[in-house]
């Protein structure tokens, strides 16, 4: 396996972070950034932002990629419509960082499609959704789609983990 190398230079400062993993090595970079530019640790504390692997550990028990598209495999009759469409729209985004997808949204018919639920429904949850700010309706060439938000990315797993305690 090739070692990963980063060169970071900061005014007079010069460093070099070389590894085998690069979880590691961005470990490191990290470190060395906190401890150089403290005003990056206070960006750090007041961004929110969630990457594709952040998303894969939080739901990858729920969601899966399937040749039919993105998919909620866990469907626990205790999920509200609400979860389920929040947890379909992660997997559609999933999906679009992955590059299996063209949008990081659905259409309310391929929600109804994945999710088995009725369009009136998901409607009505849709439009619930958005107006608390975890879903964003978004329109692209006179079709709209639905996407979540990083807000409601934080309100899903905190909804699902708050399900799973006992």
């Amino acid at each position: 396996m090739p070692e990963l190398t980063v060169h970071v230079s900061y005014g007079d400062i010069n460093a070099d972070f070389t590894g085998k993993d690069a979880d590691e090595v961005l470990h490191a970079l990290n470190s060395f950034l906190v401890s150089m530019i403290p005003e990056l640790e206070l960006a750090r504390k007041l961004h929110l932002s969630y990457t594709l692997r952040d998303l894969a550990e939080m739901f990858g028990e729920y969601v899966k990629l399937t040749p039919e598209g993105p998919r909620v495999v866990v469907q626990d009759p205790k999920m509200s419509d609400k979860q389920l469409i929040a947890l379909q729209l992660v997997a559609a985004r999933i999906a679009y960082e992955l590059g299996r997808s063209e949008r990081d949204g659905m259409v309310v018919q391929e929600i109804e499609q994945a999710t088995a639920l009725k369009p009136k429904s998901i409607s009505s949850r849709l439009s619930e959704l958005t107006k608390q700010n975890i879903v964003e309706r978004r329109g692209e060439n006179r079709t709209i789609y639905y996407r979540i938000t990083t807000y409601g990315i934080g309100w899903l797993s905190k909804e699902l983990a708050a399900r799973a305690r006992p």
